[in-house]
């Protein structure tokens, strides 16, 4: 905590909307869900209190503690939450903004000219959602305390002691009523957290895990070179090398407005635009980031007329073209951020468009104009990008020839489904013929598909667009599914609503679900934002005694039915291990892997782009070693695997 600053901050700057209501009962409305998302969330709507202080210029330092019993406490050093009586609502102006929903000081008052938390709800919501949460404001005189169950409070909040010291502390348990899980993931935590230092140049995030006192996790994040580290953080992470030495860095102040961005291009094909605004990160995007796609385009074209490195009849450069294999991170603070719902995905002010768009075609093009080597190494890639988009058009062309040609516009190894409503249907994508053979046989031939793969498959990480229009593993993957790939792909044209991979639960078929998962990814993304991709989970083990049979899809379940066996009847428990999934007989393998009612499939989600865009290069790059680390440090994570 730190000394009080003379910034006005009172009770009258905070301001009631609405009554805090059925929270409780439907909490997916306020954090998204009840699974691990949402608990996380708890986390960061009280953090986002504390980056708004630092946004004010109050706030330096920001504590985050797991303790026991995976209870949560967020501790600032900011000005401490108001305690003041409330104008209107006639209590304490810190109880009005814990258990009102709406209740903020972020509402057009003094208190804050940029925020994060522009709905108020994150505080309320919160208690609302907790066990319990006890609240401790300090205000530079006196330290104010206040406790709360499930929303609601018995005593007023009361004076425990003095202090020179202000800040907030809030510790909460969250309910286990609401969520499916109260368990909290440091790497999510401190992924999230990492993302808020370099959004911050200057502001230290301490992030401690205390669940177990004899093994203590902490991290100290803290980055004076801000959204420049974070360019640098994510090369090192994904172990890339760069074209040009230094990461560009663009900046400008206007007012109440100010928008920065750092971008370094590397050897990659492969783009990571991330965008926030007021330190939220906007997932969708928003006129920001489309100011900084138009003005970079603009920017690198224009250069390349201005030297003759496009010639006059030379068509210009497409965006896709000037962003490969770029990183950058475009960050705006605004005083009133219009974000699209609660999640805030999406920035919807107009007036970061020229914003971000004035500041890239002037502070660039000036960049590029000082440092030739840079634009040229930079022009280059666009081209060979160019070039490589050219080839895959002509392919598709090709492929559509072909297609129209040929009697049956579908591959010919695909068994399809008589239904034809994508909510209805899925496709599994088999490896093998064997296998195939067996869910082709085993299947509901009313609402699922079977599409056999087999033989190596292309490697996308390592090849362009053109060179998956020309694999001949690939192309019926993507003429089964109906979307396209690249400029061509429409997800409304998708054919099956459930994309099933299914592989043997060995070392190959490991291999087999990250070179499909890569290409899902890199090519067909909204199919995994949009939740259509699954992968299989077929059994591990058969255990029979008698009529007795068991399915195990762990080694821990496999045990637990040997106990079971062994006490029914006479005879000994035979175990087979299924180490592909041609061993399963068509009935086998429609029961434990693909019966509906039996099944378990894993539903692939993407909490975090820039994580998995970096898992993705170092397990399916070109170099060996920091895939070799990673293995190394994850191997005891597997199980099952025969290797």
């Amino acid at each position: 905590m730190q000394q009080t600053p003379n910034q006005e901050y009172g009770a009258s700057e905070i301001q009631v909307l609405e009554g805090l209501e059925a929270v409780r009962k439907r909490p997916g409305m306020y954090i998204g869900s009840t699974g691990p998302k949402g608990l996380h969330h708890l986390v960061y709507e009280i953090v986002d209190n504390a980056i708004d202080e630092a946004l004010a210029g109050v706030c330096d330092r920001i504590e985050v503690e797991i303790l026991p019993d995976d209870v949560i406490r967020v501790l600032d050093n900011g000005r401490g939450i108001p305690t003041g009586i409330h104008p209107k609502e006639g209590i304490s102006a810190a109880t009005v903004a814990y258990t009102i929903l709406h209740a903020g000081g972020k509402f057009g008052g003094g208190g804050y000219k940029m925020a994060g938390g522009l709905h108020g709800v994150g505080a309320s919501v919160v208690n609302a959602l907790s066990v319990w949460l006890k609240l401790t404001s300090c205000d530079g005189s006196e330290i104010h305390y206040q406790e709360f169950v499930r929303g609601h409070y018995d005593e007023e909040m009361k004076v425990i002691g003095q202090t020179d010291q202000t800040g907030t502390e809030v510790i909460f348990k969250p309910d286990g009523e609401i969520f499916e899980d109260t368990h909290f993931d440091y790497e999510t935590l401190e992924t999230r957290l990492r993302e808020q230092a370099f959004l911050n140049a200057g502001l230290c995030i301490i992030l401690r895990d205390s669940r177990d006192p004899e093994n203590i996790r902490e991290d100290n994040m803290y980055y004076e070179g801000g959204i420049r580290s974070f360019v640098e953080h994510i090369h090192a992470r994904k172990k890339v090398d760069v074209i040009h030495p230094d990461v560009i860095y663009l900046s400008r102040v206007e007012e109440n407005r100010t928008a920065e961005i750092a971008l370094q291009y590397n050897s990659d094909f492969n783009e990571l635009v991330l965008s926030f605004a007021n330190n939220i990160h906007t997932v969708e995007g928003g006129f920001h980031e489309v100011g900084f796609k138009t003005a970079l385009t603009r920017v690198i074209n224009d250069y390349g007329r201005k030297y003759g490195l496009l010639k006059e009849n030379d068509e210009n450069l497409k965006g896709e073209d000037v962003r490969e294999g770029l990183t950058a991170i475009v960050s705006v603070k605004l005083s009133e951020c219009e974000f699209e719902g609660q999640t805030k995905s999406k920035l919807g002010n107009v007036e970061a468009r020229p914003l971000v768009e004035g500041l890239v075609n002037e502070q660039l093009t000036n960049y590029l104009e000082e440092n030739k080597t840079v634009a040229r190494a930079i022009f280059d890639k666009a081209v060979m990008a160019q070039r490589a988009r050219n080839a895959a058009k002509k392919a598709r062309e090709l492929t559509r020839r072909k297609s129209v040609l040929e009697t049956a516009a579908l591959p010919g190894k695909l068994a399809d489904c008589t239904e034809r409503d994508p909510a209805l249907t899925e496709i599994y994508i088999v490896e093998g013929d064997s296998a195939g053979g067996s869910a082709k046989n085993g299947r509901d031939r009313r609402y699922q598909a079977i599409l056999p793969l087999w033989g190596k498959m292309l490697n996308v990480e390592k090849s362009r667009l053109d060179k998956v229009y020309s694999n001949e593993k690939l192309m019926p993957v993507v003429t089964a599914l109906g979307t396209g790939i690249g400029e061509d792909f429409d997800i409304s044209k998708l054919r099956y609503g459930k994309v099933v991979i299914m592989a043997d639960a060995d070392v190959d078929g490991a291999h087999i679900r990250t070179l499909l998962l890569t290409f899902f990814f890199r090519f067909m993304r909204p199919l995994v934002d949009e939740g259509h991709i699954y992968i299989a989970q077929p059994p591990l083990f058969k255990l029979s005694r008698g009529k007795q049979i068991r399915y195990a899809y762990s080694d821990e379940e496999r045990d637990k039915y040997i106990a079971e066996l062994s006490g029914e009847g006479n005879g000994k428990v035979e175990i087979q291990r299924y180490k592909g999934l041609g061993e399963m007989d068509p009935e086998q393998l429609w029961e434990t892997t693909m019966n509906q009612e039996n099944r378990t499939m894993i539903k692939v989600k993407l909490e975090d782009a820039a994580r998995a865009d970096a898992i993705f290069t170092i397990l399916m790059g070109d170099k060996v070693q920091p895939r070799k680390e990673f293995i190394e440090e994850n191997a005891r994570y597997v199980s099952n695997l025969d290797i």
